[in-house]
């Protein structure tokens, strides 16, 4: 992102706006715990059961301060020059890849994330149905349901001495390793990043090294572009006969019409998908998938954090955050923005502002508190890439035209006033 992409946005004041009138809108069913966080630091709520498109964002957001989503609203650059007022957005999940960061960052927008809390429901879905596809439990259930009685062992095993392919080393493909390794399968990975191996796992030199050893495959990748197609068809062929194959992370990773085919065949013996290409925004919307029907194959409703524990733990993560910006500036743990956190201050007003990472910004900064003779009580700068975050606290007696130099200063991208 260039310095000269960022823009400076129209801003409101803590200081000359009372907080109820911060308005915050929740889409896709967010946590009540967030609700509460969010109502409990003074803002205004407003919460929707389902997505909305492009053209429902640009009609609901002007006037709305924090957005909250989760995985199926998508945030274009378009959407977010139509959001004047919006300061952060919230993205209830692990995944930002349905928001323009960049966009977002010109913007002065903060995002946040959780990227740990909904780990261990996705590890637990995927140990699920590893065990499920390898005792086939599915194809036992629907025989049972259609009257017919069945014992036999053929096909079915113990995932004791099976190989596990995680494929993503992160939060979830680690934790998945040792959760695996605890059930006796030996454990291999591949990542591009420099991943320290857990317990016995073993790190793979190349995706084809891991496809060539595994009794099943899964999927943990992250959302960046380059990770679209990673898996086609030369990589189901490259599977063991016999082999089980999972995705928990991203729909647009994998080529559906190459798993099918693979499936179809007999080369792979199972499968268990939880993300689509295309998903439906509401429950009332059809599903549509070139894997429905196929008797080895699990497929559930991007339901990998979709635990009660899980979703409470993401609500109050990600509301935390979302309360500590609005009301002290803090962007700890921001997806895009500079990270900078000052503990709350009495008797002082706060000055949060974010700029172009450019030489001299500080200093213009003190200079037009000091010209105004306006005491600096605490001050913290942070950079990230072409941005800049300062917050200062500052008594609570100055000019309004201390906010207005501040407002004009070239580099300014976006400046708030706290109490």
């Amino acid at each position: 992102m260039r310095a000269g992409l960022l823009r400076r946005r129209t801003d409101w004041d803590a200081t000359s706006v009372t907080l109820g009138r911060v308005k915050a809108l929740l889409l896709e069913n967010v946590h009540p715990e967030a609700v509460r966080l969010l109502e409990d630091a003074g803002l205004e709520v407003t919460t929707r059961q389902s997505a909305m498109d492009d053209a429902e964002l640009a009609a609901a957001l002007p006037g709305v301060a924090l957005l909250g989503i989760r995985s199926k609203t998508r945030l274009t650059a378009a959407v977010l020059a139509a959001a004047p007022d919006l300061v952060a957005i919230g993205a209830f999940c692990i995944g930002t890849d349905q928001i323009d960061l960049t966009a977002a960052s010109a913007h002065g927008i903060a995002v946040f994330n959780a990227p740990y809390s909904n780990t261990r429901s996705v590890v637990e879905l995927a140990m699920a149905e590893i065990i499920a596809l390898t005792r086939r439990l599915t194809e036992k259930d629907r025989a049972m349901h259609a009257g017919q009685w069945d014992k036999s062992a053929e096909g079915a095993h113990e995932v004791r001495g099976r190989t596990l392919g995680i494929v993503g080393y992160g939060n979830i493909g680690a934790q998945l390793s040792v959760v695996a390794e605890a059930l006796g399968m030996r454990v291999v990975f591949y990542d591009t990043a420099d991943r320290l191996a857990l317990g016995n796992a073993r790190r793979c030199i190349s995706l084809d090294e891991l496809l060539e050893v595994s009794d099943v495959v899964t999927l943990h990748v992250d959302g960046r572009p380059s990770n679209s197609s990673l898996f086609g068809e030369k990589e189901f062929s490259r599977m063991r006969p016999g082999a089980l194959f999972l995705n928990l992370c991203r729909g647009f990773v994998i080529d559906h019409e190459a798993l099918r085919r693979h499936l179809q065949s007999g080369h792979l013996a199972g499968a268990a998908v939880d993300v689509f290409l295309a998903e439906p925004r509401s429950a009332g919307e059809p599903f549509e998938s070139v894997l429905r029907g196929l008797p080895n194959v699990i497929l559930t409703p991007h339901i990998g954090g979709s635990t009660e524990e899980a979703q409470s733990d993401i609500g109050g993560f990600v509301g935390a955050k979302l309360a500590d910006f609005i009301s002290v500036g803090s962007t700890s743990l921001s997806v895009n923005l500079p990270e900078v956190a000052l503990p709350p201050a009495t008797g002082t007003h706060r000055l949060a502002h974010l700029h172009q990472n450019v030489p001299g910004v500080l200093a213009e900064i003190n200079s037009v508190l000091a010209a105004h003779h306006v005491n600096v009580e605490a001050q913290l700068l942070g950079t990230r890439g072409d941005l800049g975050y300062a917050l200062t606290d500052i008594g609570i007696d100055y000019p309004d035209e201390v906010v207005s130099r501040l407002r004009a200063m070239d580099p300014t991208v976006r400046l708030r006033v706290l109490s």
